[in-house]
């Protein structure tokens, strides 16, 4: 057991190494430079050659990767080449900004597809699972701007209950906070629902017609007692994954949902520095959401493990 734990945490290092590699050789493959972004139309030779001197752009890649990782191991992801400000007061407002959006659609979406999935499972082919299915199959097709501007004109424009911009104000009251984040959580609920809840459902549905479900049942014992204490734990076992990988493209995914929104958060500060060419921040942010993908998945597979009888007893 120790074994496979310690495994997984060196892939999950050996992961975090090829990221940082891979995300920092597509920085540099990139055309032109971020002089050439930063001087924009008042870029001249002379100009250009200045400023890549200041910023040592002219290294060889393997000093500036050494440089930048060795920084990152530390905790500090240098300094953002636009507006010569750090990158970790750049960067840590947004993060906090995505991550609370992600925690709520968690503590909504997650227990609500669970439940609708077992119910799904439950009464296969009866009206909750035909209702729920459907459901949950638009939720998977529709991209998220479609569903959030589905939102926008029915919560905002016609009701006029929430705002159509979720613009963060500083030291804003939780309740007015709650407010302005709800269109964006509600999206986000709508989109990981589905995913998870399909998941649910079939693991319920096999489950159910598995043999010693039903000697079970052949013994009298109980329908509930039966959904409780062989179903239930059995069925969400294999439902760990899909939920972790569901929390990890909550924090790396929510591009489009901050630009529909007009959040400030991570995904859209990515965007503004892959515009302005400002590398250090390109690669502060890809190498933070990377990290919280792997540490949610290695969380995901150390769960299976602890909780999987089969696996606890492997030898390796």
């Amino acid at each position: 057991m120790a074994r496979l734990i310690l495994q997984r945490i060196g892939f999950a290092l050996i992961t975090m190494v090829l990221v940082s590699l891979l995300a920092f050789a597509g920085t540099e493959a990139l055309p032109g430079d971020s002089c050439t972004a930063y001087l924009g139309r008042d870029a001249t030779p002379e100009g250009l050659r200045i400023c890549r001197e200041k910023r040592q752009e002219n290294r060889p890649w393997y000093e500036k990767y050494a440089e930048w990782a060795g920084g990152m191991v530390r905790g500090d992801f240098g300094t953002s080449m636009n507006n010569d400000r750090s990158i970790n007061e750049i960067v840590g407002p947004r993060l906090r900004n995505t991550a609370m959006l992600a925690f709520f659609a968690s503590i909504i979406g997650i227990p609500l597809a669970i439940f609708l999935g077992v119910i799904a499972g439950l009464y296969r082919d009866k009206m909750p699972d035909i209702i729920t299915s459907i459901t949950a199959l638009v939720g998977m097709t529709l991209p998220e701007f479609v569903t959030g501007t589905l939102l926008i004109y029915l919560f905002s424009i016609k009701l006029d209950w929430f705002p159509a911009v979720a613009a963060l104000r500083t030291n804003a009251a939780w309740g007015d906070i709650l407010s302005t984040i709800a269109l964006p959580v509600m999206t986000l609920v709508l989109v990981m629902t589905a995913h998870i809840l399909r998941m649910v459902r079939t693991s319920v549905i096999d489950v159910m017609a598995s043999d010693f479900v039903q000697m079970a049942r052949l013994k009298g014992v109980p329908y509930w007692q039966i959904v409780f204490k062989h179903v239930l734990p059995n069925a969400l076992l294999p439902s760990i994954p899909v939920i972790a990988l569901t929390i990890a493209w909550l924090i790396g995914g929510l591009v489009v949902i901050e630009q529909v929104f007009n959040y400030p958060g991570l995904g859209r500060e990515m965007l503004n520095a892959i515009f302005l060419r400002d590398i250090p921040v390109v690669l502060a942010i890809a190498m933070l959401l990377a990290g919280v993908y792997v540490i949610v998945n290695l969380i995901s597979d150390l769960l299976t493990l602890l909780l999987d009888p089969k696996l606890r007893t492997m030898r390796t």
